[in-house]
């Protein structure tokens, strides 16, 4: 069973990494914080809150969230993108490792690669 201490941490994190994909998404869509929360209704201040991880949102502004953002709720809960080098290295190492034997899917692996390798440059 979880003590206080470590349940509310877990919380505080949810918090960080919830607040930080919204306002990565938010950008991504080219909204302003002023834009997006006349769109769900709340104050710039409570969405500034909201993604620095200082509040939660409730469960209406998250549904009004969802649907300005026009995301399934799956999206907005997935953290991928806030894996550090290593760890996503060592992931795609592990990757590598599972495939090395299947000439087939190598040779994908690479040209994927190479195609984004060179698309980026």
């Amino acid at each position: 069973m979880l003590n206080r201490r470590k349940t509310k941490v877990f919380v505080m994190n949810i918090k960080n990494l919830l607040g930080e994909k919204v306002k990565r998404l938010r950008k991504m869509r080219g909204f302003t914080q002023e834009q997006f929360a006349e769109m769900i209704d709340i104050t710039p201040r409570n969405l500034c809150r909201i993604e620095s991880g200082e509040n939660f949102v409730t469960s209406e502004t998250l549904d009004k969230i969802l649907n300005a953002l026009n995301v399934p709720a799956d999206v907005l809960f997935s953290y991928e993108h806030l894996k550090n080098e290593k760890e996503i290295l060592a992931e795609i190492y592990t990757f590598i490792d599972k495939i090395k034997s299947d000439s087939k899917l190598l040779e994908k692996a690479h040209r994927m690669l190479r195609f984004m390798a060179e698309d980026e440059f």
